[in-house]
C-alpha cells in the first residue's frame, strides 16, 4: 500500500493578522488537513483532494513555486463549503530532484488519487506539469478532453523542451497519451500564432475567443460540462485584477467571470481533474491575484458541492428524470433528438447508439431553439465530425 505522507509536506501556513470569519463559519472547520501532527491514514472516504505542487521549473515563471501556500493561506480565510463534500488538504508536493521527478511523483499521486474515487484539485505551479495530468489520465480513460482556460494555445512549432507555454507539444508527443480532443476558452487572437490556430481547429479542437466567451459565458456551461479535465491559467484574467503572473495582459477575464467559470468546472458530473497555475506571488500586489485564486478554487468546490451526477443516467429510459424532444431539420435524413433534464434544465444531443449505449452531447437550450428554426446546431455537426 502506498503511503501518501512520503509524497507531501504537511501543511504549514501563517495564520493573518485578523480574521472576517472565525470558528465554524471559516473555511478549514469542514476539511480536513494535513499536519506535522494529523498525518495521512485513510482517504477513501473524501471526495476531494487539494493539493499544492511548488514547481517553478521548466518555465519562464519561476516564482509560481511559491503560490501554493500563499493562495492556500487566501482560501483558509474564507467561508466554509457549503454541503457535505468531504474534502482533504493533502499538503504540498514534495519536490523532485529534477523536474522530471516531480512530474513522475505527480503523475503518481494523480493515478493512486483518481484509483481511490477522490477528485484531485492541483494547486500550481507552473502549468509546464500538466503533461502529468496526461500521464496519469491516460491509464484510466481512452479518450479524455482537455478545456483550458487560457489566453494562449500552449503549443509552439518550435522543438524545445517542455514548459508552461508549450505542454500541449508534450501531451500531443505522447504516444501513450489518450488525449483526443482539446477546448479553449478565452484565447485572445493578438497573443497567438495564426497557424497554431489553424492547426487546432483542423484538429476539431473547440476555441472560443474572449469576446464571445464575455457575449454570453452561459453557453460555456455545456462545454465543461463534456471535458475530463479543466486547466485554469491565471493569465487568463486581466491584469488589472490579477497582476501576480509573468504573462499579463491588460485584456482577460473579470475576477467574477474566471470564478463563475469555475464554477461550471465544479459542477461538471464527467470531471476527473481540474488544476490552477502561474499564479507568482512575486509579482502580485496585496495578495490581490492570491486572493482572487483562493475565490477561483472556493468557488469550484462550492459548484462540486452542488453537483448532480445526470450523465451516467441519460440512458436510463424510465428514470423520469427527463424529457426527449425530436426535432425534423430539413437536411438531415433522421430527426434530432434533444433531452432535458426535469432537475436542472440542463441540455443533451442524443448521437447514434454505440454498443447499445447512446452518445450524448451537453448543449444549451439556445441549440435546441436554433433546431426549432430548422438550422443545425454547431454543437451537433463539431460533434459528429470527431466521431468520424
Amino acid at each position: 500500500m502506498v503511503d501518501l505522507n512520503d509524497y507531501f509536506n504537511p501543511v504549514s501556513i501563517e495564520g493573518p493578522d485578523f480574521k472576517y470569519l472565525t470558528g465554524q463559519a471559516g473555511f478549514p472547520h469542514n476539511i480536513s488537513i494535513h499536519t506535522e501532527n494529523h498525518p495521512l491514514k485513510d482517504i477513501s472516504k473524501f471526495k476531494i483532494a487539494l493539493f499544492g505542487v511548488p514547481e517553478g521549473r521548466n518555465s519562464p515563471n519561476a516564482g509560481s513555486l511559491k503560490g501554493p501556500d500563499m493562495i492556500r493561506e487566501q482560501l483558509y480565510c474564507l467561508a466554509k463549503i457549503p454541503g457535505k463534500s468531504k474534502i482533504i488538504d493533502l499538503g504540498n508536493m514534495k519536490q523532485g530532484s529534477t523536474f522530471n521527478d516531480t512530474i513522475a511523483g505527480l503523475t503518481d499521486i494523480l493515478s493512486i488519487l483518481i484509483t481511490e474515487n477522490l477528485f484531485p484539485v492541483i494547486i500550481g505551479g507552473t502549468s509546464a506539469l500538466i503533461p502529468a495530468v496526461d500521464r496519469a489520465l491516460s491509464q484510466f480513460i481512452k479518450r479524455y478532453t482537455l478545456i483550458a482556460v487560457d489566453p494562449r494555445i500552449d503549443f509552439s512549432s518550435e522543438r524545445k523542451e517542455p514548459d508552461s507555454f508549450n505542454y500541449l507539444n508534450a501531451i500531443l508527443s505522447n504516444h501513450k497519451s489518450t488525449f483526443s480532443h482539446y477546448i479553449n476558452i478565452g484565447y485572445q487572437t493578438y497573443l497567438n500564432d495564426q497557424q497554431i490556430i489553424n492547426r487546432f481547429l483542423k484538429r476539431q479542437s473547440e476555441l472560443i475567443r474572449i469576446g464571445d466567451v464575455r457575449q454570453a459565458i452561459y453557453l460555456t456551461e455545456p462545454l465543461f460540462r463534456d471535458s475530463d479535465v479543466a486547466i485554469f491559467d491565471i493569465s487568463a484574467v486581466r491584469q488589472s485584477d490579477a497582476p501576480g503572473t509573468i504573462s499579463t495582459s491588460p485584456n482577460g477575464f473579470y475576477g467574477e467571470e474566471i470564478c463563475l467559470l469555475a464554477r461550471y468546472a465544479g459542477i461538471s458530473d464527467k470531471l476527473k481533474v481540474f488544476g490552477l497555475f502561474d499564479v507568482n506571488p512575486e509579482y502580485d500586489i496585496r495578495n490581490q491575484t492570491t486572493g482572487l485564486a483562493a475565490q477561483i478554487l472556493w468557488f469550484f468546490l462550492e459548484g462540486f458541492s452542488q453537483k448532480q451526477y445526470e450523465t451516467p443516467v441519460l440512458n436510463i429510459s424510465n428514470s423520469g428524470r427527463f424529457i426527449k424532444y425530436h426535432v425534423r431539420i430539413t437536411d438531415l435524413e433522421d430527426d434530432l433528438i434533444f433531452v432535458k433534464s426535469n432537475l436542472t434544465d440542463r441540455w443533451w444531443i442524443e448521437l447514434p447508439a454505440e454498443k447499445d449505449q447512446n452518445l450524448y452531447v451537453a448543449c444549451s437550450h439556445e441549440d435546441y431553439l436554433k433546431a426549432n428554426r430548422n438550422e443545425v446546431p454547431e454543437r451537433w455537426v463539431q460533434a459528429v465530425e470527431r466521431l468520424k
